[in-house]
């Protein structure tokens, strides 16, 4: 309990400081555009009806959704600005996080702005014209003093929206509290979960009592709470950014996708990075195609992946050469389409694989994915995030003619207490996974070879291949199934827990250790 404690606010500064920057630029740029705009709307019926209209249909939007959005719309413009211009825009990180979150914080700013000039007394507004101001003097002396206080409880509401909404950002490459979140949950991790919680909610809090004490000053036209709360404001800015310049230094960036063999490679190649001293910081829950564009884009310089899903997803192969010719032809796609760099394999297989409780299977007398043609009207399956929308999912449902009465999707670790406590009879599970054994589930055969092998494999960034290439090479062939498997499970096990931190050191012992010669 102490260790995961110590061990997760040693990355508070680094994760606080990301939300902190992102947030805070989203809630200046929300501002920057929703003020103006409130002010034109407020003078013209037809644009305002518009204006909030646009405004609150993007609030429909889940936020997950909308960063996802920008991700391809920020492809195109990449593709388009390389060609005009010689260079590219990044598709994932900062930039989309910032787009959609500045988007998210403009309906409360716009609405209450909006409502707050329409609402100013006309008796004020006659009495500046009475005196001679001009509309410009007017908005600036008279109804922008007057409507501040409704504004500034819109701006409130929106930083508040922004700083919890940013948590969703780690899924599209951006650091964040969420983090702490995403990590927490494919873990099992609760310390994490409520850590990242509990440090996004007191960030909120202190943001909009800071607001607060601006908005009252000025309410009460008393500029010693302005300046105390602007000087808040730049505190938490300025403490932010130190964590940030110290960073600047870690030059390798690891990607990882959003289940904890991953997390547990990511740690194995930043140690080796680290031996080789070469500073080292991660990217992690990254979805399959995020991570490949990050890398083939230079995002992230390093990360592993599987044979399987690099020849389904992105080659959009459904052909079966078998493993060495398959190995061979994406080494040669990868390098020839994307300049990415696929060092080799690390040794293990993690292939996704169907399985069942062994005695549910006993029981219906299933032994392979033939035998569920029928009974599979009857049946509930579970899968993860990906898995039913993948080729690989659509290849076995033609293959053995699968149509389950129930399709449910959770995430990946609560895929196996799903299938345990009979939530659902089947599930999508991966081979290297230490809970098969440990939850005692049967594999179901695939006698027709719908599926590919899904070796784990180290790919490199274009950008850093050959920096990283030695420091990365001994763990080309280094690491068994059974190890894997073995390491997967400290992570996963429900009691006696380790991180995937402590898992890697473990692996890293035994990367290390003498081979036997055959």
């Amino acid at each position: 309990m102490d260790d995961r404690l110590a061990g997760a606010l040693g990355l508070l500064p680094g994760y606080a400081a990301q939300h902190v920057v992102l947030s805070m630029t989203a809630l200046a740029f929300g501002v920057a555009i929703s003020l103006p705009l409130a002010i034109v709307a407020s003078r013209r019926p037809r644009l305002r009806w518009a204006a909030l209209a646009v405004a609150s249909l993007v609030q429909t939007i889940p936020g997950l959704a909308l960063l996802a959005l920008f991700y391809p719309l920020l492809l195109a413009v990449s593709a388009l600005t390389t060609r005009l211009f010689g260079f590219g825009v990044p598709a994932l990180g900062f930039l989309p996080s910032l787009l959609a979150l500045t988007i998210y914080s403009m309906l409360p700013i716009l609405r209450n702005g909006v409502t707050a000039l329409i609402g100013v007394d006309p008796a004020y507004v006659e009495a500046a014209d009475g005196v001679g101001m001009t509309p410009r003097q007017r908005l600036f002396r008279v109804e922008l003093p007057l409507a501040a206080p409704v504004i500034m409880a819109g701006i409130r509401t929106a930083a508040v929206w922004t700083i919890g909404i940013a948590t969703l950002s780690t899924a599209v490459g951006q650091t964040s509290l969420g983090n702490y979140i995403f990590t927490g949950l494919q873990t099992e991790n609760w310390i994490l979960v409520l850590f990242g919680c509990v440090s996004a909610a007191l960030l909120a809090l202190v943001l909009d009592q800071l607001l607060a004490l601006a908005a009252s000053g000025l309410a009460r036209r008393a500029p010693k709470r302005i300046v105390v709360a602007a000087m808040g404001l730049i505190i938490v800015i300025s403490a932010s950014l130190i964590p940030l310049h110290a960073a600047r230094a870690q030059t390798y960036i690891i990607g990882a996708k959003n289940f904890a063999e991953q997390y547990i490679l990511a740690d194995v190649i930043a140690d080796r990075l680290t031996r080789a001293g070469m500073p080292t910081s991660q990217k992690s829950d990254l979805g399959s195609t995020f991570a490949f564009r990050a890398l083939a884009s230079n995002s992230i310089d390093v990360y592993v992946d599987y044979s399987g899903t690099l020849w389904a997803n992105q080659m959009h192969r459904t052909d079966m050469p078998g493993r060495d010719a398959m190995l061979t032809q994406l080494y040669d796609w990868l390098k020839s389409e994307h300049g990415v760099d696929m060092l080799g394999p690390l040794g293990f297989e993690n292939a996704y694989v169907f399985a069942m409780r062994a005695d549910r299977a006993r029981q219906l007398g299933i032994e392979s994915l033939a035998d569920l043609a029928i009974p599979s009207r009857e049946l509930k399956i579970g899968g993860d995030f990906e898995i039913f929308s993948r080729p690989e999912w659509r290849a076995v449902q033609q293959a053995y003619g699968l149509a389950f009465a129930t399709q449910r999707q959770y995430q990946p670790d609560f895929l196996y207490r799903a299938v345990q406590q009979g939530d659902v009879d089947v599930i999508s599970a991966f081979s290297s996974d230490g809970r098969i054994a440990e939850y005692d589930l049967k594999i179901l055969a695939d006698p027709k070879s719908a599926l590919p092998p899904y070796d784990a494999v180290l790919l490199l960034a274009p950008s850093h291949a050959e920096a990283l290439r030695p420091a990365l090479a001994p763990l080309v062939h280094s690491i068994s199934l059974e190890n894997m498997q073995r390491a997967n499970l400290m992570v996963d096990r429900p009691n006696d827990k380790k991180t995937p931190a402590e898992a890697a050191a473990w692996l890293a012992t035994i990367i290390d250790a003498p081979r036997q010669p055959n």
